[in-house]
């Protein structure tokens, strides 16, 4: 996958927490260091996220998404 971000940061997952409409998946960077993505819960299905999987922060602007 190519993008034209520049910040990706490698992570595995360590939560995922769907809502009505929003999941709010949380990231380990590193031991102690993490980071939170608010994605659709279709987004989360159709890349079949799941705790412990490895996958990458793509920060561009205010915005965080993730790649698998």
């Amino acid at each position: 996958m190519k993008l034209s971000a520049r910040n990706v940061l490698p992570g595995r997952i360590i939560s995922v927490e769907k809502g009505a409409t929003t999941a709010h998946v949380k990231l380990e960077l590193a031991p102690g260091l993490t980071v939170f993505s608010a994605i659709t819960n279709e987004a989360v299905e159709e890349l079949a996220l799941a705790v412990g999987d490895s996958v990458s922060a793509v920060i561009k602007s205010s915005d965080v998404m993730i790649g698998k």
